[in-house]
This record gives structure tokens, sequence and C-alpha cells, in this order.
């Protein structure tokens, strides 16, 4: 097919991204917003050899699956990509997903999957779940100023001040800002200009707590009149903490490298379960609190500790899965490359009173066989090893290095917690190869509406 060909397609996939996939001939076509089941008529945007990317431009026979979105602006945001799908066949769609993927390229058969996996765990009320937003501020094109969203693929701001998907005090939130600016004339950012003050408002709301943060980012170092909008945002129930965030460079990174104390303190307070954590702007944090605890539970429960274990948990983070595996092991080492994220992990066990956790700052990839090394050079004779290693990787999954050094670690236990169902298959792989066995499978829905999904394997030493 070629640019500007019309073609009327019947979907039968979702793509990483969100959009439906159909074939026209034999010619694969890349559809965004058609889900399973629809028959659309499109528009060929861009075509490659043998697939190509086009435009939904009539819904001729919708799926029996589609439903109307709870948000009006589903279609134009690039946040939620699959509101249009029932919930429940969300869910079927995502755990298929993870099936697939670790059949084919995990090539783990199709018996033992249909033996060990588990249901996905789904969310009663899957709206209103994040804990966290970011915000751009901008104007639209009669010069009002607006806060949203940006368009998928693009930075065009879509007005969006109550995303269904986040908490109803955000939009309090930012109506007020919006105001403040307006009164005092203060200028949102001009991305193209470089010009503007005002370029990001990031709120987080602590679920267990309560606790509301705002946090400003801006292009220069001071925000006129802040003790006006400090006094307004000050009264809204719940607000903890007010900061800015400087950010001059020309980037799409969102937040700036320092955060500067307005109003109350610097971060806030939530839990997962009984383990409570220190929150600032700059922390990375579950956003979905309510499937952050189904998801550790079930790593918990795979982990299966009875009290004296030796346990490492891999791409650590602010110690979020450490301190909930601190409760029931003997020992929890946690390896991290972010600096700060450490601080905050050794910071929120010192919160928690939990002293059997030990905190590592470096590449997971050179720390474990920096470890492995060093250990069996002071103990001659024997072997470094872990009773239990728990990984959460970023989403290109674990290098190889450090599955190696783990493979040689001998754990009686893996559980692999991933984003990624693609990387976690080949994870997989090289592990089952390497003498383990995957035993249980379980997908969870943390991020409703879209087309991400997250997966807990436990894979146990043969």
């Amino acid at each position: 097919m070629k640019k500007n060909d019309l073609a009327t397609v019947r979907i039968a996939d979702i793509g990483v991204n969100g959009e439906g996939i159909g074939k026209v001939d034999g010619y694969t076509l890349f559809i965004k917003d058609a889900i399973i089941g629809d028959i659309v008529e499109a528009k060929v945007m861009k075509a490659k050899k043998n697939y190509g990317y086009a435009r939904m431009m009539r819904i001729a026979e919708a799926s029996p699956d589609r439903v109307e979105p709870r948000c009006p602006e589903a279609r134009r945001c690039g946040g939620c990509q699959i509101q249009e799908m029932a919930y429940e066949k969300q869910l079927a769609f995502k755990n298929q997903k993870v099936k697939n993927n670790l059949m084919r390229i995990g090539e783990v058969p199709q018996e033992l999957l249909d033996e060990i996996m588990e249901p996905i765990c789904g969310m009663e009320e899957p709206f209103r779940y994040r804990n966290k937003a970011q915000f751009p501020i901008g104007r639209d094109r009669d010069g009002r100023i607006i806060a949203g969203f940006y368009a998928g693929r693009t930075h065009q701001i879509i007005p969006c001040d109550d995303c269904v998907l986040g908490v109803k005090q955000n939009q309090v939130i930012l109506n007020t800002i919006i105001a403040f600016m307006e009164e005092n004339h203060i200028e949102p950012y001009d991305e193209e200009n470089h010009r503007g003050l005002v370029r990001h408002v990031l709120i987080r709301y602590g679920y267990t707590t309560k606790e509301i943060m705002v946090c400003l980012v801006i292009n220069g170092k001071v925000l006129p009149h802040a003790e006006r909008l400090i006094k307004e945002l000050a009264e809204i129930p719940g607000m903890t903490s007010i900061t800015l965030s400087p950010n001059s460079e020309k980037t799409n990174v969102i937040m700036g490298r320092t955060i500067q104390s307005l109003w109350g303190r610097d971060f806030i307070i939530d839990y997962i379960g009984n383990v409570k954590y220190q929150i600032s702007p700059l922390s990375f944090y579950q956003v979905n609190p309510v499937q952050t605890l189904k998801l550790y539970g079930t790593a918990l429960e795979y982990a299966d500790l009875h009290g004296e274990e030796t346990v490492w948990d891999v791409y650590c983070g602010i110690g979020t899965i450490s301190l909930f595996l601190a409760q029931k092991a003997g020992r929890v080492y946690g390896v991290e490359i972010v600096p700060q994220a450490i601080d905050d992990a050794k910071r929120n066990a010192e919160l928690n009173g939990i002293t059997n956790a030990e905190f590592f700052v470096g590449e997971a990839e050179r720390v474990l066989p920096d470890y492995y090394a060093e250990y069996e050079k002071n103990h001659p004779g024997q072997q470094a090893r872990a009773d239990v290693i728990v990984v959460d990787p970023p989403r290109k999954g674990c290098e190889e290095s450090v599955l190696e050094t783990m493979v040689k670690m001998r754990p009686e236990r893996i559980v692999y917690v991933s984003c990624d169902s693609a990387t976690l298959a080949r994870d997989v792989k090289y592990l089952i190869r390497n003498g383990y066995e995957l035993q249980r499978v379980r997908a969870c829905d943390m991020f409703p509406h879209t087309g991400h999904v997250e997966t807990v394997c436990l894979l146990s030493r043969k």
C-alpha cells in the first residue's frame, strides 16, 4: 500500500502503544484508536514495505467490546490508548499478551503456561487510581492559559484539568494555579521560543495519608508573588508540600535537578501495606497504590520467606520492594544506579525502623558481579550466594551479566517483576536454559486503559 490509500480493515490485535492492528491482503496496518473487533475505514499516513500507519476515518462496524470512554479527550490525549475497550476485555488482552510473549520469545510450552498462569490482577474501580500527575502549562489558540496533557506523539497541549485516571484534587489545584497566573500576569512556558516561566505542575497524592504535594517547574529561579499562591494552595485540605523545581534547559526532561521548598515539608508520606515511604518530587514511586500492594504482595508470596533468607533486590529504586521483603527476610541487599534513590531507600528503612536492609549505589551489571568476585576473594572455598533474588528491571530487561551472576549465586528462587513482557520472556528463556524452571506467572494491571501490563514470575532452581 502507499500513502493516502483508503482501506477497510478488521482489527485483530493491539500493538505495544495501544494501536489497533489489522491486515489488508497481507499488509499490516497500525491504526490508533481502533480496538480488537472493530471494522474501520482508515487512511494510510505512512507506508513501509510490509507495514504502515493509518488514521481511523470511520468505524464501519463497532466491536462488541467497544464502550463510550469516560473521558471526552480520550481519543486526542496520548495518555489512555484503550479506554474505548470494555475493562474485562482489556484484562483478557493483557493476560494473553504476557502469555504470547512467554510462548513466542521465551519458548515456554503453552501446556505449561495453561497450568501455571494465575488470573490477572485487575481493579474493581479502574479510574482515579493515579497518585501522580504532571501537567504541562501553556496557552490555547485564543490565548487562554491552559493545563492538560500532550496529544499522542506531539507537544500540543490538550486542555484537561480533570483526568479521570487522576484524583479529583488535581482540578482544584490547577484552577488555583491558573487563576493566580492570570491575576499576576505570569506567563506559561513557550517551548518554541524558550520564553515564559511556568513549564509544568507536578502533583502527588498520598492515598493512605491524604497528603498532597505541589511542585511547580519553572524556567527561572524565582516565582513572582509566590506568597499569594502559597496562601491559596495551603488552604486546600491535605496540602503538605509546596516546592519549586528550576529548569531553564531546552529539554524534554520535565523536572529540574534541584528542589526549592516554598511551604511545608519538601516530601509527603504514604504507605504500601504496613510500610511507609517518604516521597519527594524527584522520587520514583509507583503511581497506582492499590495495584502496587497486589503486585508486591504477589512478589512476597512467590519469594516464600520464613525469616532467615538472604535476599537481593536488584534495580531496587527507593527500596519499595526491598522494605516489603525485609518484613519477612533475614537480610535484604538492594542495588540501584540512582544515588538519590538509594538515599531515599536508606531514609525509608530508617523511617520504618528496618535494620536488616542494606543498599548499594551502582549499575546492577557491575555491583552484583563485583560483589560476587569480592566475596569469593575474601572467603576462600566459599561461594557468594543468595536464597532469593528479586529483580524489577527497567523496560529493557536485565543485562546478561546480571543474569549470569544471578545463576552463579545459585538462589533457590528468582522472582522477576517486569514492566515489559517481551524482555521478561527473553530473560526467562536464559534462566530456564541455565538451571531454572518457571513455576508461577501472574500479570497485574497497574495501568488500566493503557497498553501496559506488569508481570510477576517465579523461577526455582532445578
